[in-house]
């Protein structure tokens, strides 16, 4: 039987640094195929912006001088896309509506009623290119993606079950999915977003973390035998 790693990925939709590391997961997913699996978990950093950006940066520029820091950042990343405007044209006021929007998509996959497949071209699920195309209209297009509205439109644009979303969202499902990954995040001591826990939670990965540290990570749990004892 083939070997599988769980890889469990905590992010916000509004971090940038999740934002640029979306070519590592897809680079994992091409390298290890079918040996990896790769589950979405969403934790809170940008519940409040004005809490966290408004105030916070108050004395360094606030939503601008937030914004010329991801765009210095981001000419690191030249696979990658942010428009000069983020954070300065209609900023989101949280990433929650966000992420109770997607655990709603998420289940739907699943309960079996949208496919779980890799596209061909993309590489990724429905749920996966999902979230993708909600980064990219904040980050690229500079959307407020805390408006619902935005968040239909993307649903509609891939032809998602719009009554059956609005079904997890109005029966308490999506939000307990939503709090189910709250608590994760307390119960693994997350410091914050991207965060990659592999081995049941005793190796853990956060930040800006190089492809080549998470592809050893992987390498080493796949090819040690569990049965025998590891020294290093």
């Amino acid at each position: 039987m083939e070997k599988i790693i769980k890889l469990s990925y905590f992010s916000d939709v509004l971090c940038f640094w999740a934002y640029a590391a979306q070519v590592r997961l897809d680079e994992l997913k091409k390298t290890f195929g079918t040996r990896i699996e790769i589950e979405h978990h969403f934790i809170s950093v940008f519940g409040d912006t004005e809490q966290r950006i408004g105030k916070i940066w108050k004395d360094r520029g606030s939503y601008l001088g937030f914004a010329e820091h991801l765009l210095d950042a981001a000419k690191a990343f030249p696979q990658i896309k942010v428009n000069p405007e983020i954070w300065v044209l209609d900023p989101p006021k949280t990433s929650a509506t966000s992420h109770y929007f997607l655990k709603a998509i998420q289940q739907l996959e699943k309960d079996g009623l949208i496919s779980s497949g890799t596209n061909t071209e993309s590489g990724k699920t429905l749920f996966e290119e999902s979230l993708w195309r909600v980064r990219c209209a904040f980050f690229k297009d500079a959307q407020d993606i805390s408006n619902i509205s935005v968040l239909k439109n993307i649903a509609e644009e891939l032809h998602l079950p719009m009554a059956d979303i609005e079904q997890s969202l109005n029966d308490g499902s999506a939000l307990a999915a939503l709090m189910s990954d709250m608590e994760k995040k307390e119960l693994l001591k997350l410091e914050g977003s991207p965060s990659y826990i592999l081995n049941d939670g005793r190796q853990k990965l956060y930040g800006n973390v190089g492809y080549r540290v998470i592809e050893a990570n992987i390498t080493e749990l796949l090819e040690h035998d569990n049965n025998q004892l590891s020294w290093c």
